[in-house]
């Protein structure tokens, strides 16, 4: 073995656990945020026609101002927290704020369009402590939509798999704005090739909501999904993807405000980066109250809605509610491309101890006892 990759498995243990933690915190506590979303800086090196989420002037917040928001996110239960942007990597101060989000026990990603990646900053990035990293690559060749290219960006994908001790997600997309969808397939198959994970996003407006796609982009998300190995991956909720590539509807309620939390770079609480102005909250005020109330909030953007941070705050929410049927249909799904697929024995043990009324709280509490991810007494958080 490798000395990085032995590196990656001793970090990978531990976040593991946290992330057992996360999961069984959000089983059990119906209140606290899972994901947020925190800009340190709005402004971006690219302007990809398809954005509205940079601008070509804004300065980095200043570092105590980020930090203070990072803890305030702790005293919320905060269990995610997500740097973007903009591009995040311009913030001059970004590993001390990573080591922050760390220290208040948080798992740390950062979604950046990679430009900034060299292989000094990558162990830079490992020292503070960075759980994961994503990159979307909008196509194989730079054009005048977007510079996110497989070309430019492939020698940053060779230091990542060199270096990086913290995960890697190669993000590709389909819209009906970029010129050559099966860019997305290639793309994808270059981060498995070396050794990261892989989603696939689709195109949004500039409101987050759904821009239909054609029969050519739906074989080719098809494609994409179907080489996906992992039962419970976030890139295989189907339901969401395969309804939005149709133009169809999803039925499902929308927890942002309270399960997601997007914070903009003036430190105001919105309900994600489409949504900026509601509620506008300053998240130095931002209470239990309101992520109760806000996250309870109907949100009509949401049937056509296609941010997908969003979408898997949801899927957690639906394993706390009706974790049965959720495992059950997430199987079907997976055997509707593979007739052979058996459940991993992990899978049915799981099952047999979490699903059973007559066992499901025994085994809980002796899980939340040893994740230590009880919810406080009395705040439910």
């Amino acid at each position: 073995m490798s000395v990085i990759r032995l590196r990656r498995f001793v970090r990978a243990v531990p976040r593991r656990v946290r992330e057992a933690r996360m999961f069984a915190r959000a089983m059990t506590s119906p209140h606290h945020p899972i994901l947020a979303q925190i800009v340190p800086v709005r402004r971006c090196n690219l302007s990809c026609t398809y954005c509205n989420e940079f601008d070509r002037v804004s300065p980095p917040v200043p570092t105590a101002e980020m930090l203070q928001r990072i803890d305030h996110l702790h005293r919320l239960g905060t269990t995610i927290i997500t740097l973007s942007g903009g591009e995040p990597m311009l913030h001059p101060d970004l590993d001390r704020l990573i080591e922050r989000i760390r220290q208040r026990g948080a798992i740390a990603t950062l979604i950046t369009n990679g430009y900034f990646l060299t292989p000094d900053r990558i162990r830079r990035l490992n020292r503070a402590g960075l759980d994961y990293l994503q990159i979307s690559i909008d196509n194989v060749q730079p054009d005048d939509v977007s510079k996110k290219s497989l070309r430019v960006l492939d020698r940053k994908l060779e230091w990542l798999a060199a270096h990086a001790e913290f995960g890697v997600t190669i993000n590709s997309v389909l819209g009906a704005d970029l010129a050559n969808p099966e860019d997305a397939l290639t793309v994808s198959r270059r981060a498995r090739a070396l050794g990261f994970a892989s989603t696939v996003g689709v195109l949004h407006d500039q409101h987050g909501q759904l821009k239909p796609l054609g029969p050519r982009h739906q074989a080719i998300l098809a494609e994409i999904l179907k080489v996906e190995n992992s039962l419970f991956s976030f890139a295989h909720f189907d339901r969401f993807q395969n309804n939005l590539a149709r133009g169809l509807p999803n039925q499902w309620h929308c927890g942002a405000g309270g399960r997601f939390l997007y914070i903009c770079e003036d430190g105001l609480v919105h309900y994600c980066s489409q949504q900026r102005g509601t509620p506008a909250i300053p998240l130095a005020d931002y209470t239990p109250a309101h992520l109760r109330a806000e996250g309870a909030r109907p949100k009509e953007c949401a049937p056509f809605c296609t941010i997908s941070c969003v979408n898997q705050t949801a899927m957690l929410d639906e394993f706390r509610t009706r974790p049965r049927e959720t495992l059950d249909e997430i199987i079907a799904r997976r055997m509707q491309r593979d007739p052979g697929f058996q459940p991993p024995p992990l899978v049915n043990a799981l099952a047999w101890m979490f699903l059973h009324p007559g066992r499901r709280e025994f085994f809980g509490k002796v899980a939340l006892r040893v994740l230590r991810a009880a919810p406080d007494a009395r705040t439910g958080r």
